[in-house]
C-alpha cells in the first residue's frame, strides 16, 4: 500500500514507517524537524529510512497547509497514519501556543486533506492523558474523557473529536489510538527513560515525582508498532452498526488503546534500569508535578479482539534493548 505517515522522524513515526518498509510497503514521510530535541537524533532516524527506495521525505511544517497539499497530492496515499503533534506533558505548561499550532492547526490540515483526497483509512494518534482526572481503572475506550489535567491533553481530546466529526460529515473510516507511556530505543531524550539512564550512568541524581507513589503502564514501542499495522487493516465500517458497540453510532469511528495493560511502579521501573546499568541511582524525590496523573493503566480487550495481538514485551526486556540502543548511539558519535 501506499502509506503516509506524519512525525516519521519522530520516535515512534520512525519505528513505524522502518516497520511499513519491511512490510513491503510504500511510505511518504512528513516531519518539520522541530527543535524541540536534538534535531540530529530527528536527521539519523531519517537517514536510516531513507536507506529504503520505498520511503521518501517530505520536510515542513504541519501548519504548513500548501506543503502538506503537495506532499500528499505527490503520494496519493490509500492509509495516512497522523502521528505527528507536540508531545510533551510539562512542557504544555512552559510553551502552550506550540500546541494549539501543531496539535489543533495541524491535525485540522490532515482532516482538510483526508476530506479532499479519499482513504481507505484514516489513522490518529491520541494519548492516555485524555483520561485525565478518571479514577476507574483499568481506562476502558468508552468511558468519559471530559477532564483533562493538561493542554496537551485537551488538544489531543480536540484530536479525537475532530476526526470524529470529518469521519461523521465524509465517511472518512477513521480510528484514533490511545497510547500509553511508550519506550524503546531511539526515544525522545524528554522522556523519564531517557533523562533516568543518562543520568545513572553519570552519576547524577534522578528527580522522581510524588516520592516514586507512581505507576505506568510502560509500553514497548515495537509493541506499539505491531498493533498499529494490524490496526490499518481493521478500518471501521461506514453505515449504521448495531452489532460493534466499539464503533460510534454516527460515524465510521472508534477510538483504541494501545498500552501493556500491566502498570508499573516507578521505583520498580527505576530497579530494572539500575540492574542493566549495574548501577544505583541517587534519588531525589519530589512531589507531584502540576498535570501528572498518579496512575495509567488501559484495558486492552479491544485491540485484541480487533487484532488478535496485545503488547507483552517485558520491562526487563525493553529498558535493556533501550540501554543497549543509547550506549551504541552515542559511541558512534
Amino acid at each position: 500500500m501506499r502509506i503516509f505517515v506524519t512525525g516519521s522522524a519522530g520516535f515512534i513515526g520512525f519505528h513505524l514507517c522502518r516497520r511499513l518498509l519491511e512490510l513491503g510497503h510504500f511510505v511518504d514521510g512528513f516531519d518539520g524537524m522541530t527543535a524541540y530535541y536534538d534535531v540530529r537524533l530527528k536527521e539519523a532516524r531519517h537517514a536510516i529510512l531513507r536507506r529504503s527506495n520505498g520511503f521518501r521525505a517530505h520536510i515542513a511544517m504541519l501548519e504548513d497547509f500548501g506543503a502538506l497539499t503537495r506532499a500528499v497530492e505527490t503520494a496519493r496515499p490509500e492509509v495516512v497514519v497522523h502521528l505527528a503533534a507536540q508531545a510533551g506533558v510539562r512542557y504544555s505548561l512552559e510553551n502552550p501556543r506550540a500546541y494549539v499550532d501543531a496539535n489543533l492547526v495541524g491535525t485540522f490540515n490532515v482532516l482538510e486533506l483526508a476530506r479532499v483526497h479519499p482513504l481507505r483509512h484514516l489513522l490518529v494518534a491520541s494519548t492516555s492523558s485524555v483520561y485525565g482526572a478518571n479514577a476507574v481503572m483499568p481506562f476502558v475506550e468508552h468511558e468519559r474523557t471530559d477532564h483533562p489535567l493538561t493542554l496537551y491533553a485537551a488538544t489531543k481530546k480536540a484530536t479525537e473529536l475532530m476526526a470524529h466529526a470529518y469521519a461523521h460529515l465524509w465517511s472518512i473510516p477513521t480510528t484514533a489510538f490511545r497510547f500509553f507511556t511508550v519506550y524503546g530505543p531511539w526515544g525522545r531524550p524528554d522522556m523519564a527513560l531517557f533523562k533516568f539512564v543518562d543520568a545513572i550512568e553519570n552519576d547524577r541524581p534522578i528527580d522522581i515525582y510524588n516520592h516514586g507513589n507512581m505507576e505506568r503502564d510502560f509500553t514497548y514501542v515495537d509493541d506499539l508498532v505491531e498493533a498499529i499495522v494490524r490496526l490499518i487493516d481493521c478500518a471501521p465500517p461506514c453505515g449504521p452498526s448495531t452489532d460493534d458497540p466499539s464503533l460510534s453510532p454516527a460515524a465510521p469511528f472508534r477510538v483504541v488503546n494501545i498500552g501493556r495493560g500491566e502498570p508499573v511502579n516507578l521505583l520498580e521501573f527505576i530497579e530494572a534500569i539500575e540492574r542493566k546499568i549495574g548501577k544505583k541511582a541517587v534519588r531525589n524525590y519530589l512531589d507531584m508535578q502540576p498535570g501528572d496523573v498518579q496512575k495509567t493503566f488501559a484495558d486492552c480487550s479491544l485491540l485484541e479482539k480487533l487484532t488478535g495481538y496485545r503488547p507483552r514485551t517485558s520491562i526487563e526486556q525493553g529498558v535493556s534493548e533501550f540501554v543497549d540502543w543509547r550506549r551504541d548511539y552515542y559511541r558512534a558519535k
